[in-house]
């Protein structure tokens, strides 16, 4: 599908991906900004606080994947 305005084409699903970004990207963000935080309070933690960190991101990560895929799944 696409869409005309203003003189400019383009594909829909390229503006769903686009916002469909916006999450995992928070997210992203708001979790390694808490295990940093995390890690300053208890130094002594921060091996487990690592892992939970990197799991939580590569989750987030499979969100932002999947929305790159869907536009082509669902953009014809």
């Amino acid at each position: 599908m696409s869409i005309l305005a203003a003189g400019v084409t383009g594909s829909v699903a390229s503006i769903g991906y686009g916002l469909a970004a916006i999450g995992p990207g928070i997210g992203v963000g708001l979790i390694f900004g808490n295990g940093v935080q995390a890690m300053a309070r208890q130094p002594e933690a921060a091996g487990l606080i690592r892992s939970n960190m990197f799991i939580g991101f590569a989750l987030t990560e499979a969100l932002a994947l999947i929305g790159i895929v869907m536009p082509f799944v669902y953009g014809k």
